[in-house]
């Protein structure tokens, strides 16, 4: 399903270059404003056509080429000692995994501790590296937060109570559970060979004065199927999250992330968050992190992210909400997976992957030689089997 992903990627990223000339509003006090200070041209930003070594450069600092919001650090970062090391031939599978993938950096967590962290292509722990849709499990964290603070008062209450704008529209009797599930019903195609598909187009419509880009494109869109229904993957419906979430909350998603998961969490480098051209962060994508921190936002689920969303919130958040059969699922933009495992997920092999089961957090983040393919997600699936058998219980 990620593959029909991609032409947003391309839209998003051709959108975020243009943006990035245009006037801007200040920052938060919690969040910095960070502007490019390389400006390339619209065809050099096309993230799917960067080669190899573009990749591996660009990606650990796309705040040099995109528009976005940087938040500190944790005031006191989570320590990640040491743990048992594993066994010489899981070693070597991760290894050799490292190795032949294009990955930049593995790091597996178990009991909090860490039993494998090794980095590549020049990489390194005080490095960040960006997300993609990885980035939909964190604004899904911050819905879960919006609705501890009474901001949202039921995942049952209907959108448009929270996007006015959509009143009207194809999201009219849509759920706020609904949308996180992707069940809304709304047609969408996000093939990303269609030049013309919603998903290619949704971060290319001009701002409107009063909504984000996700709100003007939304408005233009019809239903294919009773809410509830049909699971389509949409990269929209997370912006639409990420916006909802901006306007019950008063805050920035950034700045609320800063808050909810950045401290809690004790991420131990600052995090940054692109921006669209309304300048509001991109609830579907692109954050950039250090590897041990995405690994802490991992553990921090694992451990049920307390204190910022309500108890048990990991629990649904995580479970299969949609069956895609085979022990595959979706939750509230979580992937499911076989075994009671569950993660985030970006093109180009970023993941984190949890296993609560086993108390583990295996963070990979990658340069894979394409956006994704099945060869691909089936040899990093092999690894995570690998890891997982080795980590008892």
């Amino acid at each position: 399903m990620m593959r029909r992903t991609l032409g947003g990627f391309l839209a998003l990223l051709a959108a975020l270059a243009l943006g990035a000339c245009t006037t801007t509003t200040p920052a938060e006090p919690l969040v910095r404003l960070v502007q490019p200070a390389t400006q390339a041209s619209l065809q050099d930003q096309q993230v799917l056509f960067w080669n190899d070594a573009t990749r591996a450069d660009r990606f650990r600092r796309m705040e040099d080429f995109f528009p976005g919001h940087e938040a500190a650090a944790a005031p006191v970062a989570r320590k990640l000692l040491a743990g048992a090391a594993y066994d010489t031939a899981t070693v070597g599978a991760l290894d050799a995994y490292l190795a032949s993938s294009n990955a930049a950096g593995i790091m597996v967590l178990q009991d909090g501790r860490v039993r494998y962290e090794k980095y590549a292509l020049g990489f390194g722990p005080e490095g960040r590296w960006t997300s993609f849709s990885v980035a939909k499990s964190f604004t899904s964290t911050l819905l879960g937060a919006a609705v501890k603070d009474g901001f949202i008062a039921s995942m049952d209450d209907p959108v448009t109570r929270y996007l006015p704008r959509l009143a009207g529209t194809a999201y009219e009797g849509v759920s706020v559970e609904q949308l996180a599930t992707m069940t809304s019903g709304v047609k969408w195609n996000e093939d990303y060979a269609d030049a013309n598909s919603d998903v290619a187009k949704m971060l290319q419509v001009a701002p409107v004065a009063g909504e984000s880009q996700a709100i003007t494109y939304a408005r233009t869109l019809t239903r294919e199927a009773p809410a509830g229904r049909k699971w389509v993957y949409k990269t929209l419906e997370t912006n639409l999250i990420g916006d909802l979430v901006a306007a019950a909350s008063g805050r920035s998603l950034a700045a609320y992330a800063k808050e909810k998961i950045v401290g809690p969490a004790g991420f131990a480098g600052p995090m940054f968050w692109m921006t669209d051209l309304t300048r509001g962060n991109i609830g579907g994508c692109c954050l950039s992190l250090r590897l041990s921190d995405y690994a802490r936002f991992g553990q921090f689920a694992l451990d049920g992210g307390q204190p910022s969303v309500p108890a048990g919130w990991f629990v649904n958040a995580g479970a299969a909400q949609v069956d895609l059969g085979k022990g595959y699922g979706y939750g509230y933009q979580w992937w499911t997976y076989p075994g009671a495992s569950y993660g985030a997920q970006g093109i180009f092999g970023q993941s984190i992957t949890l296993d609560p089961e086993r108390l583990l957090v295996i963070a990979i983040v990658s340069t894979w030689p394409r956006a994704t393919g099945r060869p691909l997600s089936d040899a990093r699936r092999a690894l995570l089997d690998t890891v997982i058998a080795a980590s008892g219980r």
